[in-house]
């Protein structure tokens, strides 16, 4: 890939070190992939493509080695949607109307049977586009400091921490781009993998673990799909509040992985105000957290690592049992919340939670005639409602009920 080559004189001008240190690394690599001048890293674009060759760089670094189908790179195609932002420039444009995405695989060769991936999607919206939700009236740059470069810089503080230990495994670390269009990346490796699936003992990803909260919750998806994992992040846990969640299927890379009967473990910390707007930046993320999370799965990995090769489990597919709506609250729930009701953790403008005086922090408790104990109970109630339809929310704010009217 000649244009991604070239990108590394970019970087190196930017001033990318060359000798790898722990110390802010986490920070320097979100820093870096999270500026303007990558504009949003879409999946397609020179951002994306700056993001790949330093990605690629940072492996070099650690002393990885290629595991592309070009170096460190695997190149994939697809066709996009009609943006409503003109000013998304892809590299190229092939013949037959698709874009070229890439992929960037590094590895750790252990001479073992089994291989441990370990993951995180580095691209994101650009300008916007169709998954913003951002309603200013002009154009600006998604960075997704926390959407996710957080993630990439996890994994690759990991490929730091694992290069000469936990030698039972192999490791290979994939930065995936074409999640935000539907998962294109990793569903592209896994049906176009550059070793044998059959060798893969589980696969880990990081998607937004940028914000941890006071409280040190962190939400761990996948923990059904393998009989051992529950007891896994029990054993190692020191510093976390778990929310743990069964199925392998969710909004992110580590779907691709289960459908092709590989336990997963997917991490997050949760949704927040900035999510998939201009304001998901750097300065916002929690460092310390992120290195938290990283001495965690480590320690996952290790106690692992003499467990030979994992049994795999599918799981119900729990957004199947999620009820369809036709109207929303506009707001951001905080998946994260495991107290009573549906905790509120941001409000959406000119919508009708803020209009009729919803606030961040409200935990909502009922609606309608329905009670609201989780978020599966909240989503029942939101689903029996229409456009213009009117009710009555009851909140807890400070520990007092409160009723407000609402219209749909």
């Amino acid at each position: 890939m000649k244009q991604i080559s070239l990108l590394v004189l970019f970087i190196t001008l930017w001033g990318c070190k060359q000798t790898y240190t722990y110390e802010n690394k986490i920070k320097e690599d979100v820093t870096f992939l999270a500026d303007d001048k990558l504009e949003g890293r879409e999946t397609g674009t020179k951002g994306e493509q700056a993001a790949a060759a330093y990605i690629a760089k940072r492996f070099e670094e650690i002393g990885l080695s290629p595991k592309g189908t070009e170096g460190f790179y695997q190149t994939f195609t697809f066709k996009p949607k009609t943006n409503p932002h003109e000013e998304v420039k892809f590299v190229s444009m092939n013949q037959d109307g698709t874009v070229t995405g890439t992929n960037v695989l590094g590895y750790i060769d252990n001479q073992s049977e089994n291989t441990v991936i370990i993951g995180a999607h580095y691209d994101h919206l650009g300008y916007g586009g169709e998954g913003s939700l951002y309603r200013g009236e002009t154009k600006e740059i998604h960075n997704g400091a926390d959407d996710n470069a957080s993630g990439v810089a996890v994994m690759l503080d990991l490929a730091a921490r694992l290069k000469d230990k936990n030698t039972s495994n192999n490791y290979l670390f994939m930065a995936f781009s074409g999640e935000e269009m539907g998962l294109l990346g990793s569903n592209y490796f896994t049906k176009n993998a550059t070793l044998d699936l059959g060798t893969a003992n589980y696969m880990i990803n990081m998607d937004m673990v940028g914000r941890l909260k006071q409280d040190s919750t962190l939400a761990v998806y996948g923990v059904g799909t393998s009989p051992i994992f529950k007891q896994t992040l029990s054993s190692t846990n020191g510093n976390f509040k778990l929310i743990e969640k069964e199925s392998g299927v969710g909004p992110s890379d580590h779907t691709s992985f289960y459908l092709q009967d590989i336990p997963v473990l997917h991490f997050f910390t949760g949704q927040h105000e900035d999510y998939h707007k201009p304001s998901d930046d750097a300065e916002k993320l929690n460092y310390e957290g992120m290195d938290l999370i990283s001495d965690y799965i480590f320690e996952i990995i290790t106690e692992l690592d003499d467990n030979g090769k994992l049994a795999f489990r599918k799981t119900k597919n729990e957004s199947e049992e999620t009820p369809r709506f036709k109207v929303g609250l506009g707001v951001i729930p905080d998946y994260l919340f495991d107290g009573e009701g549906m905790r509120i953790d941001g409000v959406s403008e000119d919508k009708p939670a803020q209009k009729a005086g919803l606030q961040k922090g409200d935990i909502v408790v009922k609606l309608g005639d329905s009670l609201v104990t989780d978020m599966m109970s909240y989503m029942r109630a939101l689903s029996a409602f229409s456009k213009g339809d009117s009710t009555t929310v009851v909140v807890k704010r400070n520990g007092k009920e409160i009723d407000r009217q609402l219209q749909f």
